[in-house]
């Protein structure tokens, strides 16, 4: 289905992001992510798509809870940003973890494939950090 509000549609789109991470459907991620994707962790790692669909196949990220708190888009032609605020519940490693996070993501937009992110970022928030203003 097309979404004639690409704001609309990129919302959606990281929507079914947060979706197929909790529940580590690799081939949603699969569809979500370009193949040269690079993600920068809280720990300042960059790490490639693969690194990250193999973090959810084997079981070393199992998220039990993403609950979006603030959710900001911005889209022009085919690139959007999502700017994702929200507290993350899961294991990473063996490790327990839950936290506050902030996800910047740059996705690109094409007529057969959607939404496709390129970059992302992510940051650990202090607890009671409110959301910048609009």
């Amino acid at each position: 289905m097309m979404i004639a509000d690409p704001a609309e549609s990129l919302r959606q789109a990281e929507r079914r992001l947060q979706a197929a991470q909790l529940a580590s459907d690799v081939d949603a991620l699969d569809g979500l992510i370009e193949d040269t994707a690079l993600f920068t962790g809280p720990d300042g790692n960059v790490l490639s798509k693969r690194d990250d669909l193999d973090a959810h196949a084997s079981g070393y990220q199992v998220m039990s809870r993403v609950e979006e708190e603030d959710l900001r888009v911005l889209v022009t032609a085919r690139t959007g940003v999502t700017w994702f605020l929200g507290t993350l519940e899961g294991t990473f490693g063996g490790e327990r973890l839950a936290a506050r996070m902030r996800y910047t993501r740059t996705w690109t937009r094409d007529d057969r494939a959607g939404w496709r992110i390129v970059a992302a970022h992510a940051t650990f928030v202090a607890d009671g950090d409110a959301p910048a203003e609009e």
